[in-house]
């Protein structure tokens, strides 16, 4: 998954309808570059094949959404 295309694994990975739309909203929501979207999208891909599931489900991208990092507030400040 880490050396397969963005577009490979999102138009063969078997991402399901709503997999995809939960990945476009919280593309949108967070802000999320090209490369963060198919960021994520790998990291959904290899959450459903260690679940043994043929297809990347909501619940998939789901998790992978959540293993982002979240954004630090007030860097620098005390």
């Amino acid at each position: 998954n880490a050396h397969a295309a963005g577009r490979w694994i999102q138009s063969h990975g078997g991402l399901t309808n709503e997999a995809r739309d939960l990945l476009s909203e919280a593309a949108t929501r967070l802000g999320l570059s090209a490369r963060g979207f198919h960021r994520a999208l790998r990291v959904a891909r290899t959450i459903a094949d260690l679940d043994g599931a043929a297809n990347i489900e909501r619940g998939a991208v789901a998790e992978a959404l959540r293993y982002r990092a979240a954004p630090i507030a007030n860097v620098g400040t005390r």
